[in-house]
């Protein structure tokens, strides 16, 4: 996204929309929870591109592998690019287009009940020519290598594990505080981008730990408008026109949307586009910024 000048109304994350209907200027006054205004979608991906994809990325055997994940994650910033309106989100009742588009998931330290977990957070180049899927591979690994080999924590849980030490009162009178600096575009940047609910798109990899589900709420805290949660990879049956089937591996995104964002017809066309970069993924080794017919 080209960068504005800043204007008054705008926020630190974000710039103002003002040219919106009334109904989009109404909507946060009418609605104001984020978790009311849930839109529900789930696409079925055919992973046989990808999977021929992944292979000849991982030819060559690098020590970190290409997987889905990383070819997911890719597909979703270049279509929060190429479909800015999916990169919204409302704040103190307006309407405000991102700054940046940034990707947040979790990252177990070991797969096992008692691992800690570390908050992994990504804003990706919108204006270089690194492609999206080499900037996610080199973000992803180096985030996986301080979690799981060097045992760092991010900062989200630092700041966290500071929070908690205050008595009930305080941490009450702290969170008002910050729900206020957040309504009034001053929430601090030393809390914001370490927090994963100031995200693009928050992302819940349940196909790594072997879990079915299709829907994650979304939260009234921060400014995240979309939760996508990547489901297991299964053999599934396509159907052909002539009524044939065909079992292919696909796997299941769920995807939750602030339906305030956007209307029916751009969410169905932005699909479409996510759609075209699992059946082409090679569209992922071209410049972010790069369109897509």
């Amino acid at each position: 996204m080209e960068k504005a000048k800043k204007r008054r109304g705008d926020r630190k994350d974000g710039y103002w929309v003002r040219d919106v209907d009334a109904m989009h200027v109404l909507f946060p006054f009418l609605a104001p929870s984020r978790a009311d205004n849930e839109a529900v979608m789930s696409e079925v991906v055919d992973l046989t591109a990808v999977n021929q994809y992944i292979a000849k990325k991982n030819a060559e055997n690098p020590e970190f592998k290409y997987t889905i994940f990383h070819v997911i994650c890719a597909a979703i910033a270049k279509t929060c690019l190429l479909r800015p309106k999916m990169n919204r989100f409302y704040a103190g009742q307006r309407l405000y287009q991102r700054k940046d588009i940034v990707l947040s998931f979790m990252v177990k330290k070991r797969f096992v009940d008692d691992s800690e977990e570390g908050v992994a957070i990504i804003t990706m180049d919108q204006e270089g020519d690194q492609p999206p899927i080499e900037q996610i591979y080199e973000k992803v690994k180096k985030i996986v290598y301080s979690v799981r080999k060097n045992n760092e924590m991010d900062g989200t849980t630092d700041k966290m594990d500071m929070l908690v030490k205050l008595p009930r009162p305080l941490l009450r009178l702290a969170t008002s505080l910050l729900r206020w600096l957040d309504y009034h575009g001053m929430y601090p940047d030393m809390l914001m981008y370490d927090d994963p609910y100031f995200s693009s798109v928050f992302l819940s990899n349940l196909g790594s730990i072997k879990m079915h589900a299709n829907y994650h709420h979304l939260a009234d805290w921060g400014t995240n408008s979309c939760f996508v949660l990547v489901g297991e990879k299964k053999p599934t049956p396509f159907y052909q026109a002539d009524g044939s089937c065909e079992v292919r591996e696909a796997l299941e995104l769920g995807m939750t949307i602030d339906e305030r964002i956007a209307d029916g017809m751009y969410f169905a066309n932005s699909i479409k586009l996510l759609r075209r970069l699992f059946e082409q993924p090679e569209l992922l080794d071209l410049p972010m910024g790069a369109p897509v017919e």
